[in-house]
């Protein structure tokens, strides 16, 4: 019996969609990376760039350019495509050229009779995640957005830079928009399994002088600061890409924040959001609901209704 090599195809080979290859890559969780761009010089730059670096690992990558016909067979289709964000500029003042991209890159998708893994980057990412859900028509299950993942690790960067507690440490989430409504659920975040507001409580002169909404805001905005200094954001969204991948390809049952369609979950219905969930071999399997305070469920539902306004808007181009 032949074993099927796993592919993915990046459709995107800027910054951001390279470094996805990339990570994929390096950490082994893909045999075929097929980059697809409308810029084809550019596609195949990357490739053979990233093929060379193939001569350094131990594992065996097949990395090429391609077209649309390549998503046929591929288990995961990684949407990246997209210009970057400016300086200044907010995630969804993105949202029109991005449909525009979307709209020429989603139907020869449908065409290629992929069956596998919809995974979107591009921004604003849940409003993305949502509208190519509906214009594709697969399973949600199937069509998910890596959502607050990286404001995620960012918060666990923050948090064990002000503790000097080790970010593997700490157990926190970003959930709701990735973008300006984000909030964070600090009754739930665990450093070494205690919770974070106890442990302000009981040592009010080391954790007790964390200042929760600096934390917050910095991780709101630390996208935003590594834009002004070097243009763009790529390593981080790579290394998401790729663990989230690797969930699904190695069915790890792993719980994971990601962009994900909300059924009724947290009080909120028909709209992608971040939240925890279960990564496996069927996509998003659950949605975990973690217990809130009344503020963070008011918190979490103030930026579902941001991004309702904005789903709207998006549903008049399908």
């Amino acid at each position: 019996m032949a074993i099927k090599p796993r592919k993915v195809v990046i459709i995107g080979a800027g910054n951001v969609g390279v470094h996805c290859g990339l990570s994929l890559a390096f950490h082994g969780q893909a045999d075929e990376i097929v980059f697809i761009d409308v810029d084809k010089p550019k596609a195949h730059s990357q490739a053979m760039d990233l093929d060379d670096s193939l001569s350094f690992l131990n594992q065996r990558v097949s990395v090429r350019d391609g077209e649309y016909d390549e998503c046929k067979d591929a288990d995961v289709v990684v949407i990246s495509a997209g210009r970057a964000r400016r300086p200044g500029e907010t995630r969804t003042d993105m949202m029109e050229g991005c449909i525009r991209v979307m709209n020429s890159i989603v139907d020869p998708i449908v065409e290629s009779g992929f069956q596998g893994f919809l995974i979107n980057i591009s921004n604003p990412a849940d409003i993305m995640t949502d509208y190519i859900a509906k214009k594709t028509g697969y399973p949600k299950s199937r069509v998910l957005g890596t959502g607050t993942s990286l404001d995620s690790g960012r918060l666990q960067r923050f948090l064990s830079n002000a503790t000097g507690v080790d970010r593997n440490s700490i157990h926190a989430y970003v959930m709701g928009e990735h973008g300006e409504s984000q909030m964070i659920p600090y009754s739930n975040i665990t450093i070494g399994g205690k919770k974070l507001l106890d442990l302000m409580k009981r040592y009010p002169d080391t954790y007790g002088r964390l200042d929760l909404q600096v934390i917050a805001d910095g991780v709101k905005t630390a996208g935003q600061d590594i834009i002004k200094g070097k243009g763009c954001t790529e390593f981080g969204i790579g290394m998401a890409l790729c663990d989230l991948v690797k969930a699904i390809f190695h069915d790890e049952k792993r719980v994971m924040v990601v962009s994900a369609y909300l059924n009724g979950e947290y009080g909120q219905e028909g709209l992608y959001a971040g939240v925890p969930a279960v990564i496996g071999r069927n996509g998003v399997e659950e949605i975990v609901e973690i217990e809130m305070t009344e503020d963070e469920m008011a918190a979490f539902a103030a930026s579902c209704e941001a991004m309702k306004g904005f789903i709207e808007i998006a549903d008049k181009h399908l």
